[in-house]
């Protein structure tokens, strides 16, 4: 029979969100069941948006919690990209200078 479950194949909703401290960027998109959070970035394409913007396992998470790029999205997830740590010796003096010793 050519009946199918209408569940069996129902894509989620999913987001794909990175930020630079002067622009944000949220793109939403319906991937298939099984779709890791690599393939979700691929596919939003919001490599595009940002120059130069890598990925690595070490990156990646879901609402605030580290997850690596193989990890399956669920329905609603949101991928985040988390930025390289690279601290500014500059700016790590400058915080220490605002918040004094004491």
């Amino acid at each position: 029979s050519s009946w199918r479950n209408p569940m069996s194949h129902r894509r989620i909703h999913i987001e794909v969100a990175y930020a630079l401290p002067e622009r944000q960027k949220i793109l939403a998109l319906l991937v298939e069941p099984g779709t890791t959070i690599g393939e979700a970035i691929e596919q939003s394409g919001i490599k595009d948006h940002f120059e130069g913007l890598e990925i690595s396992d070490d990156m990646v998470g879901i609402f605030g919690h580290r997850k690596s790029l193989d990890e399956v999205l669920s329905e609603g997830d949101r991928v985040e990209i988390y930025r390289p740590l690279i601290a500014d010796p500059k700016e790590v003096r400058r915080e220490r200078a605002r918040g004094g010793s004491g």
